[in-house]
């Protein structure tokens, strides 16, 4: 279901500067490789959703949203079951937006706005109660960069293959001697030309993989313990302990407002 239009094309050519649709999207459900002439705020209520472009690979669970520039290619990925609520934008409609993709946070407010624009008709009155909604999320939309979950995507075909191989199993035992046999490279020639392509030294990169992998996996209401061994970690605790390190908090505490929101929707994904 395509909500308020059958024609996805509808929210890509309406006579108004935002359109909002909602998609419930299940586990694993994946979208291929697409563009949009305009820009794009992805965003889940429940779950998680992988974004990857041609800069890299975003993940972003319910606290957080993709922002997505006009034009750009994207292709998604969901995991767990994702109550998607996407924004379509004209790029003049507010300034100040990213030119390159950024996850950003949702504010409960701005949660709030969103869920209610998918509420309103496409052609909504300017001049009524729904173009003021509009107005207001228009005003809330000025994206504040979180930190990210993302890995960058080096522009080179043998770091391309070896992050691939890292990407399929993060919790193997990847040193940057393991790295550069894949890569073909020595340690030293791989650190330099890795962080030179990515702007994250191996070790860097493949931490950044985990977490990638250990979001997802939450998301879709994996216990810590199982994610932890699935990574590679000798202990759930040592696992946490990363995580905090890299995300400021627990695996537990990430969740726990997007918990705390889908009581009311469903089943929570601990």
């Amino acid at each position: 279901m395509y909500g308020k239009s059958e024609h996805r094309d509808d929210y890509q050519h309406v006579p108004r500067p935002l359109a909002a649709m909602a998609r419930d999207l299940p586990d694993g459900h994946h979208i291929p490789p697409h563009h949009h002439r305009r820009a794009q705020l992805i965003y889940g209520t429940t779950g998680a959703i992988t974004v990857a472009t041609d800069y890299g690979l975003w993940v972003a669970p319910a606290t957080r949203g993709v922002w997505i520039p006009a034009g750009l290619t994207h292709a998604m990925t969901c995991a767990g079951a994702v109550a998607m609520r996407t924004l379509y934008l004209l790029p003049q409609a507010v300034g100040q937006l990213p030119k390159t993709p950024t996850v950003v946070a949702v504010s409960p407010l701005l949660r709030e706005l969103i869920d209610e624009a998918t509420r309103i008709p496409l052609v909504y009155d300017r001049d009524g109660r729904d173009g003021k909604v509009m107005e207001l999320l228009l005003l809330q939309l000025v994206p504040h960069p979180v930190p990210a979950l993302h890995l960058p995507a080096p522009d080179d075909p043998r770091l391309d293959a070896l992050c691939e191989a890292i990407r399929r199993d993060p919790g193997d035992r990847w040193t940057t001697a393991d790295a550069a046999a894949v890569a073909h490279l020595s340690p030293r020639t791989l650190h330099r030309r890795f962080t030179a392509a990515t702007g994250m030294s191996p070790a860097h990169w493949v931490q950044q993989a985990r977490l990638v992998r250990a979001v997802t996996l939450l998301a879709t209401g994996t216990p810590v313990t199982a994610v932890a061994a699935r990574l590679g970690y000798a202990t759930p605790s040592a696992f946490t302990a990363m995580f905090r390190r890299a995300l400021g908090t627990t695996p537990t505490a990430y969740f726990a407002d997007r918990a705390g929101r889908a009581a009311a929707d469903g089943p929570g994904d601990r």
